[in-house]
């Protein structure tokens, strides 16, 4: 699935409801490690392509990297590919509004907590830090993250830092993806500590050797297999209830017999009869319109036990 651009060019976005299911799902995610880089966004998507990022990525290695951004607060690095933040457009000139300063600052100190910081940032972005930091240190003294005094302190700076190693920063980045998209803490069953992945565009999430989900490159989210479905059923995340068999790949609200009311359309859920997990798929209206809709799609099922 394919979604369409977010036109972000105003104050009022600040109050668009995919930003602010944003700022709230980021509240769940935590760096992996103890020092923080922060970076500036920029205008291309994901940030990683851009030259800029190109750049700091060179030196920012083994840390975890957050951007600031309007009107989305913060992007950890790991969330760039992810709907929404890969596709809003907007100003990228860092001269912020005082509400846009307060909003980023807010949700940076929320993130980073009194973990230290590494602020490579000018303008509106070093605002926002200066408003709410403590431990932190300024890498850009000339308004330049590119120039390459700037880039020898980042360079500096991250070398007195303790990295982490490769794999627990893919688990830990894989764990963040599904915790914003089921908005809880506890997806992280969804990604278990042997995880393998596969794949060079769609990422296969493979354990014990089952799949388990793809992680799909254009919308940087999960889509289940019936092993995420039992996760799904014991951790009760995103439950439909019916009293049927399954049929056929598509499942009508008149034969739903319950569902929790926090999914919301296009969620992830898992299909339960009888207790026992008989199917995956994409929900097409939120918990309470599957209950009570008398007509209509409820559920696009992909995977079912046959």
């Amino acid at each position: 699935m394919k979604y369409s651009k977010i036109p972000c060019i105003s104050e009022l976005s600040l109050n668009r409801p995919e930003v602010k299911r944003w700022q709230e799902r980021m509240s769940l995610l935590e760096p992996y490690t103890d020092t923080v880089v922060v970076l500036p966004c920029s205008m291309k998507k994901p940030y990683s392509q851009s030259k800029s990022h190109l750049l700091f990525k060179k030196y920012t290695k083994g840390l975890q990297e957050v951007i600031l951004t309007s009107p989305f607060g913060i992007c950890p690095r790991e969330m760039e590919k992810t709907y929404p933040i890969q596709s809003y457009d907007a100003s990228t000139t860092g001269d912020w509004s005082d509400e846009e300063i307060k909003m980023a600052g807010k949700c940076l100190k929320e993130y980073v907590e009194d973990r230290k910081v590494i602020a490579h940032v000018s303008g509106g972005y070093r605002k926002a830090c200066e408003e709410v930091l403590d431990n932190v240190v300024y890498t850009c003294e000339d308004d330049n993250t590119r120039s390459q005094d700037s880039l020898n302190r980042l360079e500096e700076e991250v070398k007195k830092a303790d990295k982490v190693g490769s794999n627990k920063h893919k688990i830990h980045d894989l764990r963040s993806i599904a915790r914003y998209q089921f908005n809880t803490k506890k997806a992280d069953k969804l990604i278990p500590d042997d995880t393998q992945t596969r794949g060079r565009f769609n990422t296969r999430i493979i354990s014990n050797k089952e799949q388990f989900a793809t992680l799909h490159f254009e919308t940087g989210l999960y889509t289940l297999n019936l092993p995420a479905g039992e996760i799904l059923k014991d951790e009760k995340i995103n439950r439909v209830f019916i009293n049927f068999d399954l049929q056929s790949n598509t499942l009508f609200t008149p034969g739903i017999e319950d569902a929790d009311s926090n999914i919301i359309p296009n969620d992830e859920v898992v299909i339960i009869k009888d207790d026992t997990v008989i199917g995956v798929g994409k929900s097409m209206m939120n918990g309470e319109e599957l209950v009570n809709a008398d007509k209509g799609i409820g559920v696009k099922v992909r995977h079912q036990i046959k």
